[in-house]
This record gives structure tokens, C-alpha cells and sequence, in this order.
């Protein structure tokens, strides 16, 4: 095995295989920012072309900002994708720690049905939340997004941090008890250091799909007041007209803070990853 793992032929073929993927995942972000900056003509004719003189443009840039409340529509997202992983890791650590450290009846039941989440979409339930919110004056607020976004998030979150959850050493936590701490103390300051690594793999595979959606706020809410950056880029969309250069340069813009969060937690991630194989 140790020869097998040492074979350049293998870590050559392992290599090559991850940067083939990492080409494939990164060229339709490289195509859109390239494009971003270039005339309408030339996003047609060369789409795959670098901005040259001739081609170099910010009139989609320009036109978000002049037509599109981009702000107020990059804050609304960033508010509704901050409170709902908040809410995500704050409850799922919660309830991931409980499962973990508590014997009582049903617990495996509580687990297997909160894993139901993870395998039942959503959206099945759109009719029946939308009447929820209807009937709570809800709809066309921030509030909507982010309840349902929490309650998407939960399974996934209790599924992976009670596994790491039930790898934080009993020992530490008796001598904790034994020191007179209550279990908010234990849960806050002992455990919840230990499993940084899951939480924010955790944020990260929520992160992604709240940002991008369009699904909900377009459903929940889609008050100009309220609408996201994904659900505001649709403006430069029309029936027989779209503004490529405009939407271009809002997606541009839309996925860079993904990116920059990703880079900050990358480490994190990958931690959080692989810690889990490894006993």
C-alpha cells in the first residue's frame, strides 16, 4: 500500500485528475468574469477571448449600478446568508451536541428523522410555506428567507457535527462537570473549540446554496425592497432583450464574495473534511 501510495505513475495520475476537475469547476467563473469587461459584440464573437483595447468595457458594471439598486440588493443577501447560517450552527450545534452526548428514548428515531431532511428537497413543501407565511405576514419580508433557510440547513448540520460532536473526549467534559460547570459552559467553551473545523464546513456547504438561490426569494420575497442579488440580476433579463453585459458584471460581482469567504476558510474546510476519516 505504502509503494502503491509512493508511485509517481499514481500521484501523477491523482494530480492530473484534480487539476482536470479544478479547470472544469473554475471555467465557466473564469468565462464570466472575462466577459464581464468586454463589449456585447466581442462576448459574441470571442467569448473565450482576454479584454483587449478594442474589447475592454465596463458598461455592464456601469449599468448595474445605474439601473439595478445593487446594494441594496448585495445587503439583503448578505443579511438573509449571515442570519441563516448563524441560526444553522448555533441550533444544529445545539441539537448535534445533544443527540451526541445524551442517551434517552428515541434519540435514534430523532437523529433518522432529522436526516429525512437531508433526502426530501425542500421545495416539495413551497405551496405549504408560502401559506405559512401568508398567514403570518411574513411574505415579502427578510425574515422568510431566513426561517426557511434555516430549516433547509438544519439536517445537513446536525447530521455532520453530531459525528464530531461524539468524537470530543468524555474525559474533558466529566472534568469539566467535576469543576462545576453548568452544560451551556461545557457546550460554549469546551466543545464547540473542538469541532471550529465541522462548523465551518458546515457554513460553507450552507453558504453556497442560500447565496445563489432564487427559488424562495423570488416566491417569498419579491418586493424590490427585499429582493436578493440573484433574484435583483434578473432585472437585466427580459422576454425578448437581455443586457448580457449587465448580468455578466452582476454575477461577476455576486460571486466574489463567495470567493473571498471560501479563501478565508478554506483551511477550516478541509480540516473539517478529512478530520472525520481519520481516528
Amino acid at each position: 500500500m505504502h509503494k502503491a501510495r509512493t508511485n509517481p505513475i499514481n500521484l501523477f495520475a491523482m494530480h492530473g485528475a484534480l487539476i482536470l476537475y479544478t479547470i472544469i469547476a473554475l471555467f465557466p467563473v473564469f468565462v464570466i468574469l472575462i466577459n464581464s469587461f468586454k463589449t456585447r459584440k466581442a462576448i459574441f464573437r470571442e467569448p473565450l477571448a482576454l479584454p483587449d483595447a478594442d474589447t475592454f468595457s465596463l458598461i455592464g458594471y456601469q449599468t448595474v449600478m445605474k439601473q439595478g439598486d445593487f446594494f441594496l440588493y448585495f445587503q439583503n443577501s448578505l443579511i438573509v446568508t449571515v442570519a441563516s447560517l448563524f441560526f444553522v450552527l448555533l441550533f444544529g450545534a445545539m441539537a448535534a451536541f445533544a443527540l451526541a452526548e445524551y442517551r434517552f428514548k428515541g434519540n435514534l428515531w430523532m437523529g433518522l428523522y432529522l436526516a429525512l431532511g437531508i433526502m426530501i428537497p425542500i421545495r416539495i413543501g413551497t405551496v405549504a410555506i408560502l401559506e405559512m407565511m401568508v398567514a403570518t405576514g411574513l411574505v415579502n419580508t427578510l425574515w422568510a428567507l431566513i426561517l426557511v433557510y434555516t430549516a433547509q440547513g438544519l439536517p445537513l448540520a446536525v447530521f455532520i457535527l453530531s459525528e464530531f460532536m461524539r468524537q470530543v473526549s468524555d474525559d474533558l467534559k466529566n472534568a469539566g462537570r467535576i469543576d462545576g460547570l453548568s452544560e451551556y459552559t461545557i457546550f460554549f467553551r469546551l466543545v464547540l473549540p473542538l469541532v471550529r473545523p465541522a462548523m465551518a464546513t458546515v457554513a460553507v456547504f450552507n453558504m453556497i446554496p442560500i447565496w445563489n438561490d432564487l427559488w424562495f426569494p423570488l416566491i417569498l420575497a419579491p418586493a424590490e425592497e427585499t429582493k436578493t442579488l440573484t433574484l435583483g440580476s434578473q432585472v437585466f433579463i427580459g422576454q425578448f432583450v437581455t443586457d448580457w453585459n449587465a448580468v455578466l458584471s452582476a454575477l461577476s460581482m455576486a460571486i466574489l464574495p463567495v470567493l473571498i469567504l471560501y479563501v478565508i476558510f478554506s483551511r477550516q474546510l478541509i480540516r473539517g473534511i478529512t478530520s472525520g476519516a481519520v481516528k
